[in-house]
């Protein structure tokens, strides 16, 4: 059962990618009005999906998998962001972000260790 934990703590993370998506592609969307920044759905959907993993978490937690455990699993969300940004936006994938993902990745490896 705990193993299952592991396996949605991972469909979480990946949920949390695609939601962070579509907040980008609403930021990098111009709208008449401002109010439209904020109701749209990007902004919607990236915002349920947040929730949507949220709840992914807790039931994974639920499920056995520590809190602490979490947080390390989700910290791939540091690498698979920026990768899917590269991808799905054509972002540049810098040297200096690289090092800083990195730096960011052992920190909490060995924060949590």
């Amino acid at each position: 059962m705990k193993s299952m934990g592991y396996l949605l703590v991972i469909l979480s993370a990946l949920i949390a990618v695609v939601s962070q998506m579509m907040l980008k592609q609403s930021a990098r969307t111009k709208y008449e009005v401002w109010w439209r920044e904020y109701i749209n759905p990007w902004v919607i959907g990236g915002y349920t999906l947040m929730v949507v993993s949220l709840i992914v978490n807790l039931l994974a937690i639920h499920m056995g998998v520590l809190a602490q455990e979490v947080s390390i699993i989700e910290c791939i969300n540091y690498l698979l962001i920026p990768l899917a940004a590269w991808m799905v936006f054509r972002e540049p994938l810098t040297k200096q972000k690289m090092i800083a993902i990195a730096v960011i990745m052992t920190g909490v490896v060995v924060f949590f260790l």
